[in-house]
């Protein structure tokens, strides 16, 4: 427990004061972000904003893991595979942010390179995974809710979690401090089941260390989305770029293979399984009709043209993204009770 608090701890005082630094050293050298001329109008303001502070979330909450672990509290294989992942879809982010700033372009790296990053990353993790970190080879809904599958559907299945979920937070990364807040209530929701886990492995699949330090890094990572929210809030002095949503994504997908929770992400994760799916709508109907579902797609977009203020979008999709998360919470423990036969 003292060890998810001083993950927290640290990795929000990193945030909160590592932000404004990288905000600096962006700005001086006109790394601002370029505005999709197909957006809202009222997005066009926002042009020159320094971009990749998802720099700043993931540099907090790896100084967090290592600082939580001078104690003594033992580092996990599983730890350092979830967290290495984390880094390594931060990368790609990274490349693709890079690339968008030196053409100055609103387009990145092509989408044949960044599924090619991701699929590398994927198998690593899925291949990893099971060899070295114990991992459990089944595509899970929820606790003993488990499916065993081969290595290569393993393989398959974990490209199509850490690519949709990152893939996810990057579109709902379109208002300012929206995917920041949303990760922070998702990784949240992970602290206290990876907690939970902790304190009950005896009935779950992996040992109690492993628990811990998913524990560890999903208390890092709401402190650093906290901390670089409260410089992202609207009107935002820098956004996370793709460097910080494909990271949150693709460590959101690690840490649900890890806590054996995959299919219930659709509700911890639910609010960017909402924005995927009006983008799939929209696109999907476009074609086979021409018409338009959404004013403009992601559905937060939507409602700017309504006519809805930013803030107020943001903070009533937060209120949805918690509904999602309690969801979660509600079905894990109640899996747990069905299993387990007490409260």
């Amino acid at each position: 427990m003292i060890a998810i608090l001083i993950a927290g701890a640290v990795a929000l005082l990193s945030a909160l004061v590592g932000t404004p630094l990288v905000i600096s050293y962006f700005r001086e050298r006109g790394f601002g972000q370029q505005i999709r001329e197909e957006g809202p109008a009222s997005h066009h303001s926002k042009a020159g904003t320094p971009t990749m502070g998802g720099t700043a979330i993931v540099l907090a909450t790896v100084i967090a893991f290592v600082v939580a672990h001078l104690g003594g509290t033992r580092v996990t294989a599983l730890g350092l595979l979830v967290l290495g992942t984390f880094v390594l879809m931060a990368v790609v982010g990274f490349a693709d942010d890079l690339i968008k700033l030196r053409m100055r372009r609103n387009l990145g790296l092509n989408k044949t390179t960044k599924f090619l990053g991701q699929a590398v990353i994927a198998a690593l993790f899925a291949f990893l995974g099971p060899a070295y970190a114990d991992l459990p080879q089944n595509i899970s809904v929820v606790g003993d809710i488990v499916f065993e599958v081969n290595p290569w559907v393993f393989f398959l299945w974990i490209f199509l979690l850490l690519t949709g979920a990152s893939n996810a937070v990057n579109l709902t990364d379109g208002l300012d401090g929206l995917a920041a807040g949303s990760g922070a209530l998702a990784f949240g929701g992970y602290t206290l089941i990876a907690f939970w886990q902790f304190r009950n492995f005896e009935s779950y699949a992996l040992d109690g260390a492993q628990y811990l330090d998913i524990a560890i890094i999903s208390a890092a990572l709401v402190a650093a989305c906290a901390g670089f929210l409260w410089h992202n809030a609207p009107p935002a002095r820098i956004f996370m770029g793709d460097t910080g949503s494909l990271a949150l994504g693709g460590v959101l997908a690690a840490v649900a293979v890890a806590t054996n929770t995959q299919v219930l992400l659709v509700l911890l994760g639910g609010l960017f399984v909402v924005e995927t799916l009006s983008v799939i709508v929209q696109v999907a109907v476009f074609r086979l009709t021409g018409k338009r579902v959404f004013r403009m797609a992601p559905i937060h977009h939507h409602f700017e043209l309504l006519g809805w203020q930013e803030t107020t979008i943001i903070v009533r999709f937060w209120i949805l993204a918690g509904i999602g998360v309690s969801l979660g919470l509600g079905l894990f423990y109640a899996e747990w009770i069905d299993r387990v036969g007490t409260v």
